[in-house]
């Protein structure tokens, strides 16, 4: 069940965990929080996952290169 876990959360470019990671909390509590934020809103919450998404993934494509350019 772990390497399921694991699987889907790097295909789900990571927000859940880094956010749990972040605050200090479980991201299973997080990802528990956001269906429920998602269904309350009507699914409003995606935003903000796709946005955040997309920050980190910048965020890591910059890391890797910079250290190319710069090291």
């Amino acid at each position: 069940m772990r390497d399921v876990t694991w699987w889907l959360e790097q295909s789900l470019f990571g927000v859940c965990e880094w956010l749990g990671e972040k605050m200090g909390i479980a991201s299973a509590r997080v990802r528990l929080y956001f269906i429920y934020a998602s269904f309350a809103t009507l699914g409003s919450p995606l935003i903000l996952y796709l946005v955040v998404a997309f920050w980190l993934n910048l965020r890591r494509y910059t890391r890797k290169y910079q250290n190319w350019l710069w090291g």
